[in-house]
C-alpha cells in the first residue's frame, strides 16, 4: 500500500526552459537528477490527489492535469508574477481551508496556488 504520492510527472515542450521559469518565478530548486524536490516538513497542509470529471471547467479541458502549489501568501506571489509579465487570473477564492489563485505558465498550463488556512498550518 502506498504511503504518499512520490511525484507528479508532466510533459513539456521545453522541459529545461520550464524548469528555469519555475525556479526563477516560484523559487523551486531544480535538482541535478531532474525535477523539483520538496521536503515534506515544508508542507503546511495535506497533499491532495483529486480526480475531476472530464466535463469539469475547473481547469481547461485541453489540460490533462493541473499543478497546485502550497504558498505562504497567495496575493503576494500572484502580484509579483503579474509584475513580471505572467498571465494571472484576477479571481481569488477563499474557503474555510484556505485561499486560492491561478496563473498561466509559459507552456499555457493553468496553475493553482493555495494558501492553507492558518489554523490548518499549525
Amino acid at each position: 500500500m502506498p504511503t504518499t504520492i512520490g511525484g507528479v510527472f508532466l510533459r513539456a515542450r521545453s522541459p529545461e526552459a520550464l524548469y528555469a521559469w519555475y525556479e526563477q518565478h516560484l523559487g523551486l530548486p531544480h535538482a541535478d537528477e531532474g525535477g523539483f524536490l520538496t521536503e515534506a516538513e515544508r508542507m503546511r497542509a495535506p497533499f491532495v490527489l483529486a480526480f475531476f470529471p472530464h466535463e469539469s471547467d475547473y481547469f481547461p479541458a485541453s489540460q490533462a492535469a493541473m499543478l497546485n502549489f502550497q504558498v505562504d501568501h497567495v496575493d503576494t506571489l500572484l502580484d509579483r508574477l503579474a509584475v513580471a509579465g505572467v498571465t494571472v487570473d484576477p479571481k481569488r477564492e477563499t474557503y474555510e481551508y484556505g485561499r486560492f489563485g491561478w496563473f498561466t505558465d509559459p507552456e499555457g498550463n493553468r496553475v493553482e496556488v493555495w494558501e492553507p488556512a492558518k489554523e490548518r498550518a499549525d
